[in-house]
């Protein structure tokens, strides 16, 4: 891992924890298609990065917006989890993927997100994405468009 992604590790750590306690989002910088936030509520941590894609398709879908999670959520004990949500509610029960290369990592849906269905696989795909350029996230929406 290079200095400077453990920088960015170590720096987006110590935001996490020197944030207030009011109800708020705040972000807390950005980093080439990532930005970082942190959302307190209720007492609660969430910190989290997030990224937007850069091509959707297929066009003529109607959704909201994409986004690709990490996020950690410290009163629960909770570190590196990767969702998505692809702006429109998932086909039940249809497979969802994220795929990069040759590799390709399972997800579950619920509603219009989805989740890695092994927790062991969430630091493969972090570094897979660290090493890729790209990520297809790839679903079935419960509309028939």
């Amino acid at each position: 891992m290079s200095i400077k992604k453990i920088f960015l590790i170590i720096l987006f750590s110590f935001f996490c924890n020197i944030a207030n306690t009011e109800d708020s989002l705040k972000s807390l910088g950005k980093f080439k298609d990532w930005e970082s936030f942190v959302l307190l509520q209720d007492g609660n941590k969430v910190c989290f990065a997030q990224s937007k894609p850069v091509i959707r398709a297929p066009k003529k879908l109607k959704r909201k917006p994409s986004r690709l999670f990490v996020s950690f959520r410290p009163g629960e004990n909770i570190k590196n989890e990767i969702s998505v949500t692809n702006g429109y509610e998932f086909k039940i029960k249809s497979p969802v993927s994220a795929k990069s290369g040759k590799k390709s990592y399972d997800l579950f849906s619920k509603g219009n997100f989805a989740w890695v269905v092994d927790p062991k696989d969430e630091m493969k795909l972090i570094l897979t994405m660290k090493k890729a350029s790209r990520l297809m996230i790839i679903g079935s929406s419960s509309k028939d468009e």
